[in-house]
C-alpha cells in the first residue's frame, strides 16, 4: 500500500478522553476514531490489525475442530426469560422494543441463541460432540465506558459453544480449547498466563481466564514462583501457617473506649492482629438476606468468593443505618451476644483454629477477649472467603505466591447443564433414553486482544507491534523523494515484499524523513527499510522497531532478512 493514497491521520497530541496507553496510541496513530462514549470506528490501519488477530483466532478454532457460524445480534426476550437471565443480566444488557412493543436484546453473548438452535436440530448422541463458533460484535451498556477498546459498549468477540453427551467429553473439549487459546496468544506474540477464574454471570462448574500481562491490567493475578499454579485474585487460594494452639481461657468482655478499628484494638489490648476476628456485614442484592462474615483481622473478605458461597449475582456492604436497624453498633460487631435471628453467619476457615481470639462486644466501646470458635459461637457456613496475600504459600506445591497485573482477553467455561436444562436441550443416548446435553463456552475478546497487545508492546515513541498482528510488517522509505535512485530502489524493494506476500507500506508521501520516522514509530511498523545514501550500491538500512537496531543489508537479501527477523519479533 502506498501511504500517499492511504487513509491515515496521525495526531501529535493525545486526545483528552484517552486514559490508558493503548487508547492514547490507537487514537494518535489513526487506527480508531471515537463516535460516542465507548463506541469507535476502526480506520484502515486499525481494521487491518483487528483482522489479523481475527484470522489467527479463526485458524486455530478451525484447527481445533470447531465450525464457524454467524448468529443474529438481535435476540428475542423470550429466550432470555426462558433461561432466567433476562432480569439477572441487569442494566448492562442493551434492550430495545420493535414497533409492536416486543422486547429484544442486542446480544452481549449467545448461550441462549445457540442452545435454541441445537435443541431444535440435534436429537441423537450420534451428532455429539459439536463445537460451533462465531466472530461478531457484542453489545454491553457499560455504566462508565473507559480505556478505549478495553471496556466499550460494543466490541469484537469470538464466542464458541460446545455440546456433549457426557461430562468426560466436555472435559476433553475444555482441554482442546485451552490448547487452542494457548496457540492463539502465542501466535499473536503476547506474554500471557492461563489462570483459574470465577465463572461470573455466565455460570458453570469451572473456568479459566487467559490474561495478557501488562502493568495497566485491571485484574490481579496470583501465581506460584515454583510451579504452574495461577489464579485470578478473585478465586485464588493459599496455604496459611496455622497459629499454635493454646490453653482455652475464659471469655471476658472488656472496655475499649473509642477503639473500633482493628489496628487500634491491637494496640490498645496489646494482642497480635492474627488473634483478632472482625465482622463484616453484607446483604444479598437479590434476596436482601443479611450475612455476618467473620474473618481474621489482618485478612480481607473476597466478595467474589462470598457471592459464590451465597449463590447470588452480587453482595454489598450494609449501610450504617442498616447496621443500626439490626441493633448492632458499627466498629463493635461480633458473633458473641448478637441477635442473629435475622442474620446468617459465614466464617472464614482461618478463624476456626484461632485460640482465645478477640472480637467485637456488640456493646458500645467493648470487645470480647479469649473467644473460641465452637465453644462461644458457631457459623452456618465455614469456607474460604478471604483474599490471598502475596508471599503466602502455594496450595499446590507450597512455593511462594507472587502477583502480576493482567488484561483478561480470553475465558473458557464448563457450563454443564445450566442452559441446556433451562432450555430443554436433550438427546437420546445409545439406550434410547433422553438425556440433557453438557455444554461448554469459550470466548476471546478480539478487539481487546488487539488493545492488550499495545498495552504490552509500546515505548515513548509509540506502538511496537508483534509482526503477526501488525497492520503492515514493513515500511519502505525513500530517504529523499527527489532522488530518482532512492525512489527507484524503494519501489523495487516494495514490489519484492509484495511478491513475497509480506504486508508492506511504501511511504511515498512528500514529507521530511524525520516526520516519516516519527510517524512510523508511532504506528509501530516492526521493520523500516530505508533507501538512502547507499542506494547506488544497492544497500539499504533495515531498522528493527523493538530493539532500535539498524542493519545494512543488500537489496537482494532484505526480504529474506525480514522473514528471518519476523520469527523473533
Amino acid at each position: 500500500m502506498r501511504l500517499s493514497k492511504y487513509y491515515v491521520k496521525t495526531l501529535k497530541e493525545t486526545p483528552k478522553e484517552a486514559e490508558v496507553i493503548s487508547h492514547k496510541l490507537l487514537l494518535r496513530s489513526g487506527m480508531i476514531k471515537r463516535l460516542a462514549s465507548g463506541v469507535y470506528t476502526y480506520l484502515p490501519l486499525g481494521l487491518k490489525a483487528l483482522k489479523k488477530v481475527e484470522n489467527i483466532v479463526r485458524e486455530e478454532m478451525d484447527r481445533a475442530g470447531a465450525q464457524e457460524i454467524f448468529m443474529p445480534v438481535l435476540q428475542p426476550a423470550e429466550l432470555w426469560k426462558e433461561s432466567g437471565r433476562w432480569d439477572v443480566m441487569g442494566a448492562e444488557m442493551m434492550r430495545i422494543q420493535d414497533r409492536h412493543s416486543r422486547e429484544f436484546a442486542l446480544g452481549p453473548t449467545h448461550e441462549e441463541v445457540i442452545t435454541d438452535i441445537i435443541r431444535n436440530d440435534i436429537s441423537s448422541y450420534k451428532s455429539l460432540p459439536l463445537n460451533l463458533y462465531q466472530i461478531q460484535t457484542k453489545f454491553r451498556d457499560e455504566r462508565r465506558p473507559r480505556f478505549g477498546l478495553m471496556r466499550g459498549r460494543e466490541f469484537m468477540m469470538k464466542d464458541a459453544y460446545s455440546f456433549h453427551a457426557n461430562k468426560e467429553s466436555l472435559d476433553e473439549e475444555f482441554e482442546n480449547m485451552k490448547a487452542a487459546y494457548t496457540r492463539v496468544f502465542e501466535r499473536c506474540g503476547l506474554k500471557f498466563r492461563a489462570v483459574e477464574a470465577d465463572s461470573g454471570a455466565i455460570g458453570g462448574s469451572g473456568s479459566q481466564e487467559f490474561h495478557v500481562l501488562a502493568e495497566s491490567g485491571e485484574d490481579e493475578i496470583i501465581y506460584c514462583t515454583s510451579c504452574d499454579y495461577a489464579a485470578n485474585v478473585e478465586t485464588a487460594t493459599s496455604t496459611i501457617v496455622e497459629l499454635p494452639k493454646a490453653e482455652t481461657l475464659d471469655i471476658k468482655l472488656v472496655d475499649t473506649p473509642n477503639v473500633s478499628k482493628i489496628v487500634d484494638v491491637v494496640e490498645y489490648l496489646n494482642v497480635p492482629v492474627e488473634q483478632t476476628v472482625k465482622a463484616m456485614m453484607y446483604k444479598d442484592v437479590v434476596t436482601d438476606d443479611v450475612y455476618m462474615v467473620l474473618i481474621r483481622g489482618d485478612f480481607e473478605v473476597n466478595e467474589v468468593k462470598l457471592k459464590n458461597i451465597i449463590d447470588t449475582i452480587d453482595v454489598v456492604l450494609l449501610t450504617d443505618s442498616e447496621i443500626e436497624n439490626l441493633g448492632l453498633i458499627k466498629g463493635f460487631i461480633g458473633p458473641v451476644g448478637a441477635d442473629l435471628t435475622k442474620i446468617k453467619v459465614i466464617a472464614d476457615k482461618s478463624i476456626v483454629g484461632i485460640s482465645n481470639h478477640t472480637a467485637g462486644g456488640n456493646k458500645l466501646d467493648t470487645h470480647y477477649v479469649n473467644v473460641n470458635y465452637g465453644r462461644d459461637y458457631e457459623a452456618e457456613v465455614v469456607a474460604d472467603v478471604r483474599t490471598v496475600v502475596v508471599g503466602e504459600k502455594c496450595p499446590k506445591c507450597g512455593g511462594e505466591l507472587a502477583s502480576a497485573r493482567g488484561i483478561e482477553s480470553g475465558h473458557i467455561f464448563k457450563l454443564g447443564d445450566k442452559y441446556s436444562k433451562a432450555l430443554n436441550a436433550s438427546f437420546l443416548d445409545e439406550n434410547g433414553k433422553s438425556q440433557i446435553m453438557e455444554m461448554g463456552c469459550y470466548g476471546i475478546g478480539v478487539s481487546r486482544t488487539m488493545a492488550s497487545a499495545i498495552e504490552q508492546n509500546n515505548d515513548e515513541n509509540g506502538i511496537i507491534w508483534p509482526s503477526a498482528i501488525a497492520p503492515f510488517v514493513v515500511e519502505v522509505i525513500p530517504a529523499n523523494m527527489k532522488s530518482e535512485e532512492q525512489v527507484a530502489l524503494a519501489e523495487e524493494i516494495y514490489k519484492n515484499f509484495q511478491d513475497s506476500c509480506i504486508d508492506v507500506a511504501l511511504d511515498d508521501r512528500d514529507e521530511r524523513i524525520g516526520f516519516k520516522f516519527k510517524d512510523g514509530d508511532l504506528i509501530g511498523y516492526p521493520f523500516k527499510v530505508v533507501a538512502g545514501k547507499k542506494a547506488a550500491e544497492g544497500i539499504v538500512e533495515l531498522k528493527i522497531r523493538r530493539t532500535n537496531e539498524t542493519l545494512e543489508v543488500s537489496k537482494d537479501e532484505v526480504v529474506s532478512k525480514v522473514k528471518e527477523l519476523m520469527k523473533q519479533y
